[in-house]
Formats: C-alpha cells, structure tokens, sequence
C-alpha cells in the first residue's frame, strides 16, 4: 500500500510544481513596477525621492545645488550626497528648490559646511554607492557611507518624515542647513530658526521662490545643540559654531543637534512645512503624522500611490513597456503641487493669507509644458482635480487682478512665451468641467488679450510685444524676443478665446478672437515656407549671408540679424523659443487644415514632414543645451515638437503618424537613469508617453477630442467617471505591427482618425486591428481627420 502511495505521490509531482513557479506568482502591482531613478541621468531633472501626488512637499536627496545639471538638485552620477531637502521640481529648467535640508552625520569634529562633490571630507556631504540605494512610490533609502547611517525616507502631503540608523557612537549629529539651495535665485528675505523643548525646531527659510516655514520634531531628546551661520566660516572670523545658542537669523543658518546612540539605534525626524506661517507648518504635522510610525506612514503613502496608479491597467509581455508606462504615469501625477494648509489657508499672489473653500489650491502652473500633454491626460485620469485647477486660478485673478501665465508658488515672473493657462481653462471647460466662475475667467483672458496691465499689476504680467500684435498682426523680431513663436501661440490662445466666447454666446468676441486666430498666415513665407522673422517695418528678416554681423543690438532688445532655419539660440538673441524655424513651423495647432492650405496642398505639406524628420539633426550654434531626443529635426526633448508626429493624420497619411509614434515611444523612452530624452518639464514628456502608448494624443487642447496614434499596448482599461471603464485593445500588437489595419468602437466601424473625449468618457471598447504593413485606406476618407479652424469656414 505505501508502495502505491509513494507511486501516486510522483505522479502527481510534475503537475504541483507548476503551480508554485515563477510563471504562475501573482502579477506585479502598477506601484511596483516604477523606477524613481528613471529620468535623473543626462538632463531628465526628476528626482528619486518620496512624495505623494499633487502634494507640497517633495523630500528627496541633493548632491548638487549649482547649474542646470542640478534642476533639481540630484544628479545620478555623482557619488555624493549633500543632504535631504524638502522641496523639488519634477523635471523644469529652473534651477530652485531645495529647502529645509537635514543631514546626519558621525564626526568627532562637527562639519557645519557641506563640502565639495571633489572633496566630501571637507564638509557633512557623504559618498554613496547606487548598491546600496533604493527608492519606490512614497519610500527612499540610502547607506551613507562616511558615516555608516542608514537614511529612509516617506512622506505625506505637507510633511516629509526621516528615519536615520546611527551606529554605536557618542558623536551622532544631524545637521539642519537653511543656507543650503537648489541655484542662487536671490532672496528678499532672511532665514531664521529656533530650538525649543530639546526636541524641536522650528523656523522660515528665505527661499528664491519666497518664503516657507518648517517645524521638525526629533524623537529623541538632544544631548547637544547649537546653531551656525556659515558666513562667517572663514580662518580670520573664526568659528562658525554656537553651542547651546537657541536661535539665529540670516542666509547662512543653521542648526545642529547631537546624541549618543546605541548600534543600530534608530532615531526619526518628523518636518512638517507650510507657505503661511510656523503655526501652519505645526498643523500640517500634527494632522497628518501624529505619531512616531514610520512604517505606517510609508504604508499609507504606498497605498495613495497604488490607488493613484491602478486608474490605468494595462496589458503587455514587454517588462520594460510596463517599467516605462508605469513610471510616467508617477511623473504625471506629482507634477501639479498643492499650496495650502490642512485648513485651506495658503499664501495668495497678493501677498495675504486666503482659505481655499472646498477645493485645493495650486500655487504653480508650468503651463507652456503642460498644457500639450499634461493637463489632457489628467481630464482623463483625475477628474476629481480638475475643477480645483481652474478654481486655483480663479483664485488667482480674484488677488492679482490679472490672468497670469506661466508661474511657480504664486510668483508672477511670467516665464516662458504665450498665455497658456488659456487652453488649460477652456480645454477643462470643453470637456464639461464647471464648477468654476467661468464668466469671470473669460473677462480675465479677453483684458489680457486686448490691454496692457496698469499698476499694481507689472509691465511684465502683460502680453509680450501686444501693441504691435494688435497693430501689425504678428510681433517683430526687432521688436520681441522669439517673435515667431510669441506671435503663433498667441494666435492659438486667440482660437481658445474664440471657442469660449462662443460657447458663452459672446459672438462679436467670437468672431473678433477667430479672426485674430489666423494671425500665424502673417508670419508665412511662401518662398522658403517657414514662419520667418518679421520686422515691424514688415520686411523679412534677411537671409544668412557670409559676412554679415551676427547680432544686432536695437535697444535693450538684441537679435540675430540673418535668418537661418537651422539657427537654434540663446536668450536674449533667439527668435524662436528653444528650437529652430524646422521646429516651430508646425506650431499652429488650432489650424493644421490652413497650414496645409499654406504649403499648397497635402503632398507639399507632407513632403516637408518628411524631410523634417529625415533630414540631418544637426543644428546652427550657439546650441541651447536643452536640444535633445531628435529624429531628423524633430527634436522629442522639447515641448514645441510633441504633436507633429501626429499632423499626417490631417493630411491623408495616417500611417505615417502611426510608424513615427511608434518610433518615438520606442527610440526615445527607455529604462532606467538615463531613459528620459530631455527634460521631464513638470509631467509633459511622462504624459506624452502615456497618452501615446493608449493609442491617443490632445493636439489641439481646446477641442475635446484626441487623435489616434499607433497603440504600443496589448490592452489598456482607464477607469473614468462613474466607475466605468474604457478599454482599448490591439490585436496582433508587436513591434514590427504598429500599423492599424481596422477598428471598431462598441462594435461599430470605427474609421477615423480622432476620438471624441465623450466617447471616451462614457466607457466602451476600441479595437484596433494591427498588422505589418500599412492599411492606406483606413483613416484616410473625406470626414476622417481631426477638426481644424478650417474646416469651420
């Protein structure tokens, strides 16, 4: 009998052991398969740190404050550490951030001066090894090797918590450094802390950015304490160090406490911030992490995350296409930042204390990135955010009596050229968002659109170049600094004037704003066919010449006297915004059927987008060091280039839209530290991805609908509203098959080049056929291509 039992025994071997291999464990969650390094190499300016979505605190590790490299403010290559600060910028070009920076330390002599990346010892800075780094949604770890501490951190909306492993030592310090700061963005202020209780600090640092205040709480009690102020680190002034002093003021501050710990003692830190007062920042901690619960609080940030994520399933065999999806799907959910406190209470742009009413106020809005890409995806992922977007900059106009652009923390600098928080208003409102006063947001944008600021409103919050747009139709490269583009994105701000107006029932604006909307034929030169420089006398800019001068100074106002269509500038010399006149051609984007209508046809238009991306990539200097991830002149690393890809789907060719997107999510998305191909810009490059890997694309935001790609996944399901789904799958989907062959939407024939954001919203399933060659018939009938000013005459 036991004979047989061991017989039946072994046969059933070979079929329980499958069940317990690798191929059957259970599927790895959305949150596991993100990589916070990904994109902190080259200049993808992401940071690997804990944060929540849309949070106010962003904790992560600097190891260099000084130069673009250090946007923000880590740099995978370096082999350094400085410290843990509190603030950082998803992936801009603007070099800030950085503040309330905590670092712990074991020395017998206590350094108050970070050092240098060349010489670590000669400050607190520590050398690291990626060996024995980690970071997830929420959680980050680091072995500092100086000093044998365990750093960890997580973090919640407002606060940033830290758990630091100390050896066996009597001279465990943590330093907290104000003077440390991402760039040198001048302050107007001074920084200024206390020590109170023997475990607590509290104080402002003066940052570029304006002012925040912190509280942090130590767990355990000091043995020492002092502060510093490293100004006065010299041999000739002596110490810095002032042991026992409780408080200090200035831009090079600090403090530092000490204690004598156990091996393997653990001692955490709790910092909670604010924009309006010390007495917010303690609010802010003490409602969001009451308790000394480390592992609670990086439990609750992962799941926020793992909610965040799973809004999006999807479906592939390809690891590093979930790694990718996965992680830019992170990066366009942490990209908008909230401002206020637990109670509602944030700093306003006229410089009082306000209370955000049933909604979450946004202090910065990187608009001239996010407004392509960005913004559209999260109409469809975070619906529940939207009305209080639009409801910030309500907000906004209500204090500064003024629509701003482009801002960071509610200061006004207007960076960047346009006035794009235009299409983030109307392109919400389009796809049926209202909980805002929208009458006062179209006064808002129809006075900017029309009049100069008065005071207290500064010259600079205006248009620029607005009186010779009204006057001449365009702004003049002797005139503007990157006229071209000032004068092409207008016109598109004037085209989302338009469709507010007439959504409004304002029809004389509506047909003024029309109008003004086809101001980018001004800019047209039918003999080279670039949007060229202009000159107010309404003369062309000249054509490159062997000997001419290079730079013509009119003024305050410099500019490079020949027109090349290779140039690529610097600032204040460029006529086009970070690309060249290849690059800008196609930013018309509220009007690809009369651009076409300009070349002369379909085959001139589509002839010239070939060549753009077959041509050479080489470009005139002085190069702007932002050019990168190019295809021919398609340079997928900056903002201006994002839907080109997806304009040969106005002009008959949709095939050819689907084998360039394809080509860009596959060349230009990669794993790892280095798998960004520019900078993130605050979510736009990440949700550049996303979109496109779904199938989709918002060309034109302002018109709720979005164009059709080339699918890279198997399968995606979005949840939208109500709790439904919208499913959209790829038959015979590989790399070799990225070309559409047939489709149908909730059964019915689909042979169109666009999908309506309502379709989309009110669940279903899009399939599409893939196959290896190109369908020339699908997509390419008379009502096919996406809508286009155009078309409406």
């Amino acid at each position: 009998m036991k004979t047989i039992i061991a017989a039946l025994f072994l046969f059933f071997i070979p079929f329980v052991l499958p069940l317990n291999s690798p191929a059957q464990a259970p599927s790895k969650a959305p949150a596991e398969w993100v990589d916070p390094f990904l994109g902190t190499d080259f200049f993808g300016h992401t940071f690997p740190g804990p944060c929540l979505p849309y949070a106010l605190v962003h904790l992560s590790p600097d190891t260099g404050t000084e130069g673009w490299t250090y946007c923000s403010g880590y740099a995978y290559s370096d082999e350094s550490i400085i410290g843990f600060s509190h603030t950082h910028w998803s992936g801009v070009g603007m070099v800030n951030g950085g503040d309330v920076l905590l670092m712990p330390t074991v020395s017998q002599q206590l350094q108050v001066v970070p050092g240098t990346k060349d010489a670590p010892d000669s400050g607190y800075r520590s050398r690291f090894s990626h060996k024995e780094e980690t970071a997830s949604p929420g959680y980050y770890s680091v072995m500092l090797s100086d000093y044998q501490v365990e750093v960890e951190l997580t973090a919640t909306k407002r606060a940033g918590f830290h758990r630091y492993t100390f050896p066996k030592t009597d001279d465990a310090h943590i330093i907290l450094d104000l003077g440390h700061q991402i760039g040198d963005m001048p302050s107007t202020d001074i920084s200024e802390l206390k020590i109170l209780n023997n475990n607590r600090i509290e104080g402002a640092k003066s940052a570029g950015l304006g002012k925040i205040y912190f509280v942090a709480e130590f767990s355990k009690a000091f043995r020492y304490y002092g502060t510093f102020d490293s100004s006065y680190a010299t041999p000739e002034s002596g110490s810095s160090l002032f042991p026992y002093k409780n408080a200090e003021q200035g831009d090079q501050v600090g403090a530092f406490v000490s204690f004598q710990t156990a091996e393997g003692e653990q001692i955490l830190v709790k910092v909670g911030l604010s924009y309006t007062s010390i007495e917010g920042a303690r609010k802010n901690l003490q409602a969001e992490i009451p308790h000394w619960d480390f592992d609670q609080t990086r439990t609750d940030a992962e799941t926020v995350w793992s909610n965040e994520l799973s809004k999006i399933q999807i479906q592939t065999t390809d690891k590093e296409k979930k790694e990718i999806f996965y992680t830019s799907l992170y990066r366009s959910f942490l990209a908008q930042y909230i401002s206020q406190d637990v109670d509602g209470k944030y700093l306003g742009s006229d410089g009082k204390i306000h209370t955000a009413k049933d909604f979450d106020f946004y202090g910065s809005f990187s608009c001239w990135d996010t407004y392509r890409s960005q913004h559209p995806l999260l109409t469809l992922t975070a619906p529940e955010h939207i009305n209080d977007f639009i409801k910030s900059i309500e907000a906004k106009v209500d204090h500064y009596q003024w629509l701003p652009a482009q801002h960071f923390l509610n200061v006004f600098g207007e960076s960047m050229v346009g006035d794009h928080l235009i299409p983030v208003i109307v392109d919400a409102y389009q796809k049926g968002y209202r909980d805002f006063d929208i009458e006062k947001l179209y006064k808002a944008m129809r006075k900017k659109a029309t009049e100069n600021p008065q005071p207290p409103v500064p010259a600079h919050a205006g248009r620029s170049g607005l009186d010779y747009y009204l006057e001449l139709g365009y702004t003049p490269v002797d005139q503007v600094t990157e006229s071209v583009p000032n004068t092409l994105e207008l016109a598109y701000d004037d085209w989302c004037i338009a469709q507010l107006a007439q959504e409004l029932g304002h029809e004389k604006d509506y047909k003024y704003f029309t109008q003004r909307a086809h101001n980018y034929q001004n800019l047209w030169d039918a003999e080279t066919r670039f949007m060229r420089p202009k000159k107010a006398d309404k003369s062309w800019l000249e054509a490159l010449g062997e000997n001419e001068q290079e730079v013509v100074q009119h003024g305050d106002h410099s500019y490079y006297r020949y027109f090349d269509p290779l140039l690529v500038g610097r600032r204040p010399n460029r006529y086009y915004t970070e690309s060249n006149a290849w690059q800008y051609i196609w930013s018309v984007q509220h009007d690809i059927k009369g651009l076409i209508n300009l070349f002369g046809g379909t085959h001139r238009f589509t002839d010239k987008l070939d060549t753009f991306f077959e041509m050479s990539p080489v470009i005139t200097p002085p190069k702007y060091v932002g050019v990168v991830g190019t295809i021919g002149q398609y340079v997928h690393g900056n903002q201006p280039s994002h839907h080109v890809a997806y304009l040969y789907n106005y002009s008959g060719q949709p095939w050819k839209t689907q084998q360039r997107v394809r080509q860009v999510c596959e060349e230009l998305y990669r794993t790892g530290p280095g798998g960004l191909c520019g900078n993130e810009d605050m979510g736009s490059l990440s949700s550049w991805y996303v979109l496109s890997a779904m199938g989709l694309y918002a060309v034109t935001p302002g018109i709720p609908v979005y164009v059709i790609g080339s699918p890279l996944l198997d399968q995606v399901s979005l949840q939208v509203k109500n709790k439904r789904h919208f499913t959209i799958k790829a038959h015979n989907n590989s790399k070799e098959n990225c070309y559409i062959q047939s489709a149908s939407l909730n059964g019915q024939t689909f042979n169109r080049t666009w999908i309506s954001h309502e379709e989309i919203t009110k669940g279903g399933e899009l399939i599409f056929e893939m196959g290896p060659r190109p369908n020339k018939k699908w997509g390419n009938g008379p009502q096919s291509a996406p809508p286009s000013l155009s078309d409406r005459q």
